[in-house]
């Protein structure tokens, strides 16, 4: 059964109602006509919510898979570097400085000198950034707080918003 959008349902359940209500009809005959309508809004109501709770759970499925694959992407990066640093040693140890194969070639270069501060306090202030503060935000649970508390706060208030679907 292939049932219209659950938009034109809602659309014909309000359009019904105000058909019915207009016309001289006893109540029973209103509210089973309404009830029908109703039914099938109802049944496309849980299609949609069915189909949402899917959605959802492949977003969590997916997510899991992310952070599964994270986990792993870093284990082989790890054992790339512990590799890397094994050949290191070897060619080390061994006076080898390059090696070359039809694919790539391995060589060992001279890291450049990495910068150590041993003492943060003796460094004169020219050497010294200056990171910019961050601009006040808003905290807005503290002014929700006071606004609901009964305290006026210019330049804020709470507004009510529209309903939200819980699908349980």
């Amino acid at each position: 059964m292939n049932l219209p959008s659950l938009y034109q349902l809602s659309q014909e359940f309000m359009e019904a109602s105000a058909k019915l209500a207009e016309m001289d009809l006893d109540p029973q005959t209103v509210t089973d006509t309404l009830e029908g309508l109703q039914g099938t809004l109802e049944v496309k109501a849980s299609n949609v919510a069915a189909f949402t709770r899917n959605l959802e759970a492949t977003a969590a499925a997916i997510e899991v898979a992310e952070e599964s694959m994270a986990r792993r992407r870093k284990a082989i990066e790890a054992r790339a570097e512990r590799l890397r640093e094994y050949l290191r040693l070897a060619m080390e140890k061994t006076g080898i400085s390059k090696i070359e194969s039809p694919h790539f070639a391995t060589t060992l270069k001279k890291k450049p000198p990495s910068m150590v501060i041993f003492n943060e306090s003796l460094l004169p202030s020219d050497y010294m950034t200056d990171p910019p503060k961050p601009a006040p935000a808003p905290d807005k649970g503290l002014i929700a707080k006071a606004i609901k508390d009964g305290c006026e706060v210019p330049g804020a208030k709470l507004s009510e918003t529209s309903d939200r679907v819980e699908i349980k």
